[in-house]
């Protein structure tokens, strides 16, 4: 990468959290996280990046212990899981106003109709469940490390379609053409496993909670959010429910097949139990439940803090389509 961290600090500190496209450096929203927004912005040479900003550490100390673990997580991915990821840099810059330290995950912009949730509108039926069949031997590669290291090192995966990128996607979509490369490309999670203990602090995930849910956030909902990325069944539910949010339903009864088909052929030795639209369903249901209210108690704490003359230092879409 060749943005520098001087370039991203007067970028972080010009930027308008309220009016993106008024900040010192305009930007614009390519996607929301739960515990971080992407945005898009120029550097002077012209070149166009996506910024994961993760506004969440309180010291230089946590900063640099994420940074290194998420050095780490990304040598398992390349080194040791042997999937592709999307080149990226992971770069920490202080804010004037506070202690916080901000963190960015900087990659090159990818073409837009790359993206999984992109490409799965505009190819035919047939191709974008053959795309997700070479997905699901993406997830073999993470579930075989993770079963050959079960109790030593393991890795948590999220592997929704949004999270996968497609090069030479347009060149597939003509028939007889090779099959895409296929790249992940959300690392911003540094989920990892050592002799059964997860490295990531857990806490993180709850700064950008409303001070008034934390404490029930840490009692029911943080060991779910840290345990379910090492569970196969769970993720794979997570991407075939991920086709309601993406508007694709109507392939989801086909798609639950081909993940049965999968799990009978690739982890049959594991036994793990097929999972049903019915799960599915009710699995999406209570998913976008629990974020809908978490956005809606994410705006009364931007509205606190606002009205009493505190900074809101994370950026809150209006609303998420479901």
């Amino acid at each position: 990468m060749e943005i520098n961290a001087q370039w991203l600090s007067k970028f972080e500190r010009g930027l308008n959290l309220r009016h993106l496209e008024k900040s010192a450096i305009p930007a614009r929203v390519l996607g929301y996280g739960e515990i971080s927004t992407v945005l898009e912005a120029k550097t002077e040479d012209g070149k166009t990046y996506a910024l994961k900003r993760m506004p969440m550490f309180n010291s230089p100390q946590e900063a640099e212990a994420y940074q290194k673990l998420y050095r780490e997580s990304v040598s398992v991915f390349t080194e040791k899981v042997g999937l592709q990821l999307v080149p990226g840099e992971l770069i920490m810059v202080s804010q004037d106003d506070s202690n916080r330290i901000v963190g960015y995950i900087i990659q090159e912009k990818l073409p837009a109709n790359s993206i999984g949730n992109q490409v799965i509108h505009r190819f035919p039926d047939d191709q974008v469940l053959d795309l997700c069949d070479a997905v699901l031997q993406k997830i073999k590669l993470v579930f075989g490390f993770n079963e050959k290291n079960k109790g030593k090192l393991e890795i948590g995966f999220d592997a929704q379609i949004s999270n996968w990128a497609f090069a030479g996607i347009d060149e597939y979509q003509q028939k007889g053409k090779d099959a895409p490369e296929i790249f992940y490309f959300d690392t911003s999670s540094p989920l990892l496993r050592k002799n059964g203990q997860e490295q990531l602090d857990p806490e993180l995930f709850l700064r950008s909670a409303p001070s008034f849910l934390v404490w029930i956030i840490r009692l029911l909902f943080l060991k779910d959010v840290l345990t379910r990325y090492y569970d196969l069944r769970l993720v794979l539910i997570d991407l075939v429910a991920n086709f309601y949010k993406e508007q694709r339903a109507d392939l989801i009864p086909e798609l639950t097949g081909r993940v049965n088909n999968f799990l009978e052929k690739d982890f049959s030795d594991l036994k793990i139990k097929p999972i049903t639209e019915k799960e599915v369903k009710s699995y999406y249901r209570e998913d976008a439940l629990i974020w809908r209210i978490y956005l809606a108690f994410r705006k009364v704490d931007r509205f606190l803090h606002r009205l009493v003359g505190k900074k809101y230092h994370y950026i809150l879409p209006d609303k998420i389509q479901r």
